[in-house]
């Protein structure tokens, strides 16, 4: 068995039990008791495998009772430091019963997408950067407080090929991370090169590719809704994205047709310019977890599935979602 595999053998025990949550800390006491969780906002780092299960799966479960984790995408690879990382993506599912986070239930099925990275030594996990996309349930719920979205509101689906899970083609690794990071590369060049033609959109992307962003930012398809619905917006606002790595790390990992990144941040930028989020231009610095998952076909991006810890973000700018959200509820008669 590859180096590769045995990575993924690590986390299957977890994955087997969280699918209908049973045995979850035992399963994750042997593979990550002292682990560290970095997850999104408002969770924060949590410390060992028992803290993991308490603080952030267990109040889960607790709202969503019947909670099952129905994964689409698993993939595995090296980092350009030489460090194994497993990327997981899909979606926790349940009847929503109980308050979560101070989120009002709806008595309904919901849905929220996860992306989990996991980084493993030997055999074990050492650490976990994940984001859950909370406002999807602040939205499903009826009480997001923030700017409405400019993309499409869905719950993202698994790949259209149905091979998330695998298995991946080794061979084809390597020319997925290029394209990807060559992508990447080329998107950076706007605006200080030129206009959005320099970013070449259409020698990387297919014509018809999926974009499914986050929760606050939406879906787009095709290269004019990307740019309309969050591309411009997002660099009209921080102009100089990508200039300053300082403080930042990238973990790219690659298996077949799918290339993975997290890092914690991985981009830091200036609130310079108006039209992101609805938000002004404070002139203050701010950092963005992104962690996507990119489908390739034919040698173009055919997919991509994007998380941003957007509560985070306005965290550092001094707003609380959370209180924004409360008072809402309260009006709709939420106590």
């Amino acid at each position: 068995m590859s180096e590769v595999e045995d990575a993924k053998a690590v986390m299957a025990p977890v994955f087997a039990a969280m699918r209908d949550f049973e045995g979850v800390a035992d399963a994750l006491a042997q593979v990550a008791p002292d682990a560290l969780f970095r997850m999104c906002h408002p969770f924060g780092d949590l410390h060992g495998a028992e803290a993991f299960a308490c603080d952030a799966v267990a109040p889960l479960q607790a709202a969503l009772p019947d909670l099952e984790r129905q994964e689409f995408i698993r993939i595995a690879g090296f980092d350009a430091d030489g460090a194994l990382w497993v990327g997981s993506g899909g979606q926790y599912a349940g009847r929503w019963a109980e308050p979560w986070l101070g989120i009002p239930p709806t008595g309904r099925s919901a849905a929220m997408r996860f992306h989990e990275f996991y980084r493993i030594e030997g055999d074990a996990c050492v650490e976990m950067q994940a984001i859950w996309d909370v406002p999807e349930m602040m939205m499903q719920a009826g009480v997001w407080p923030m700017a409405p979205q400019l993309g499409r509101f869905q719950h993202a689906p698994a790949p259209m090929t149905q091979d998330g899970l695998g298995p991946h083609d080794p061979a084809l690794s390597d020319g997925s991370a290029r394209h990807v990071i060559d992508m990447l590369t080329a998107m950076t060049r706007h605006p200080l090169q030129g206009g959005p033609e320099v970013m070449e959109l259409e020698r990387f992307w297919h014509p018809d590719f999926m974009w499914y962003g986050p929760a606050g930012i939406g879906t787009a398809r095709g290269v004019e809704e990307f740019r309309r619905f969050h591309q411009i917006p997002f660099l009209n606002a921080m102009p100089d994205r990508g200039q300053h790595p300082e403080g930042t790390v990238h973990h790219f990992m690659a298996e077949g047709a799918y290339v993975g990144v997290t890092g914690w941040p991985n981009m830091q930028q200036t609130l310079s310019g108006d039209g992101w989020l609805g938000l002004p231009p404070t002139g203050q610095r701010i950092t963005l977890r992104s962690l996507d998952f990119w489908r390739l076909e034919d040698g173009l991006i055919r997919e991509n599935w994007v998380l941003v810890d957007l509560l985070d973000m306005y965290a550092q700018i001094g707003v609380d979602v959370f209180a924004r959200m409360k008072e809402l509820a309260w009006s709709r008669g939420y106590r």
